[in-house]
Parts: C-alpha cells; structure tokens; sequence
C-alpha cells in the first residue's frame, strides 16, 4: 500500500522530532513553521519545505499538526494562506497540540462545515526525549473509523495509543496528563531543594531513590538535571505546562472538581515565568524555591 504523503505544520521542540522520525520511516514529508529556520532539520533530512499551511494541505494525504497554543492553532487552520483556502485539503487533521477540549470541540466543527475535513485530537506526553525515541503516549479523541486509518502513522511516533472517545476527549484525557505531570514537576523541585538545603547530595537522588514507591519517569528525568542546574536541550518550556494548568483549572471549576494541588504548582510556575523563564526547561522551577530563602 503506498504510503500517504504527510504535511506536518509546526516544527517546535516536539513536532521536528516527530518530523524527523516519519521521514526515517519513509514517508514523504512536507514541512511548514511560521519561522522557516526551524524547518531547516527536517529539509536537511529530505522533507519538501512549504511556503505558507494552505501549500502544506494542497500537497498532502494526511495533515499533522502540532502548535503552541489555540491562537496559533485557528490561525493556520483559518488566517490568511492558511488551510481551509487551500484547494485540496485531505480527509483527516491530526492535531498533537494541547488546547481546550471546548474550543477543539469548536475548531473541528469549523473544519469539517469549510473543508469536509475529520479532526483527531491526540495530544502527546513523553517530552522531547519520547518524541526523539518514537515512544510517545498519545491520547486521541474523534472517530474511531478515522483513528483506524491513521494508526500506522502514529505507530513511528509512539509506544501508546489509546482512541479515548468522541472529539474533546483526547484532549481532556491530556489535562489529567497535566494534573499530574504537572504537579509532579513541581514536586520534584521542592523535594531537590529540600535535600540541598538539608545537605544533602542531590545529584545522588535519582540513582538512591530509583525502584522505590517515589521513583517515577518525571523524577529520573528532571531531578538530575534540577541538581546539576542543566537546562539545555529543553524537556518541555514552563509556559507550555502554564498553558496547560490554566486550562486544567479553567475546565476543574466548570465541572466543579476542586483543584488545589494543581493550583499551586500553577501559582509557582507564574512565579518561575515572572522571573524570565517562561520559555525556558520546565527545570528552572528550581530556581523559584532559591529565590524566596
């Protein structure tokens, strides 16, 4: 069976990766980011580099998307040169950003009423590590004929797919993701700073905390690098997780679940943004408790 042609619009921390491992498997890729530089990985890896969303659809079989926020999300779908004016647009929209489930509810309606196109929402958790490795975890919301259809795709880019329902859903199971990968960051800044504050050797934690009922992904992950101050080759930016906790409290007060723990770790990431990191490793949360001795 020939293999669909891919458009892939957005090429951020997450989305090259997953670019990159589509092009490994032999797919033809083509590439579109509102600052062309940061195709420039994919192209040198042989994708076609498209001038503007609406090229991307006219020239693809199956569209990916993965983008910063809602704003940026409707921009490409409905600005100018964005998707729904191409002429061509494909059957199916896969979209890994993480977004309300609500205004998804609403976009996909939009694409579909324009353009006749399906929308899956499959949101991603992992990091830049698991998108490199092909081992994401996404979580998928819309048809479950048009999830069928894609699933040879999404088995280059992850080790766990799961189809969770109608359109929404992929991604409110994402803001549960959230909830706890969230405070989880969070958590493992305070236990770091505790141990160096107390004299212990941090750097040690993963290794002597590693097997026990505390060890976690999240924690092998980020205290080595809370520890040793490293904050290069980013995991995830604080204003990514901002987003999504905003949105997880916005969504707990509709449904009426309380949210405390979420709202603090909300409040110290506001405070790690404050202090000019919005845009930098989630890991620089570490820096927030050093602050305030």
């Amino acid at each position: 069976m020939t293999k669909p042609r891919i458009g892939y619009l957005g090429m951020g921390l997450m989305g090259l990766p997953m670019a990159l491992r589509l092009l490994a498997a032999g797919y033809e890729v083509i590439v579109w980011n509102r600052s062309t530089e940061k195709c420039g990985p994919a192209v040198d890896a042989g994708a076609r580099l498209a001038t503007n969303p609406a090229e991307v659809a006219a020239q693809s079989d199956l569209l990916l998307m993965c983008l910063t926020n809602a704003k940026a999300v409707e921009a490409v779908l409905f600005g100018p040169s964005g998707v729904a004016s191409a002429e061509h647009v494909p059957e199916v929209l896969i979209d890994f950003s993480s977004i309300h489930p609500e205004t998804t509810k609403a976009l996909a309606e939009r694409l579909a009423s324009e353009t006749g196109t399906a929308w899956l929402d499959a949101p991603v958790s992992g990091g830049t590590p698991a998108a490199k490795a092909g081992t994401l975890t996404i979580m998928v919301g819309g048809r479950l004929a048009d999830f069928d259809q894609v699933q040879p795709v999404l088995k280059h880019l992850a080790q766990n797919v799961t189809h969770m329902g109608p359109t929404g859903t992929g991604q409110m199971t994402k803001l549960v993701n959230q909830v706890i990968s969230g405070c989880t960051m969070v958590l493992v800044a305070e236990a770091v700073n505790l141990a160096e504050e107390a004299g212990v050797d941090a750097t040690r934690l993963a290794q002597a905390l590693g097997g026990g009922f505390a060890d976690s992904k999240p924690f092998q992950l980020l205290a080595p690098r809370m520890s040793a101050r490293d904050f290069e080759d980013p995991l995830g930016a604080v204003a990514t997780m901002q987003k999504d906790l905003v949105t997880v409290c916005d969504v707990g007060e509709t449904v009426g679940a309380s949210m405390p723990m979420t709202e603090n770790a909300l409040r110290l990431l506001n405070d790690t943004a404050k202090d000019g990191h919005a845009d930098a490793d989630i890991s620089t949360v570490i820096l927030t408790y050093k602050r305030d001795r």
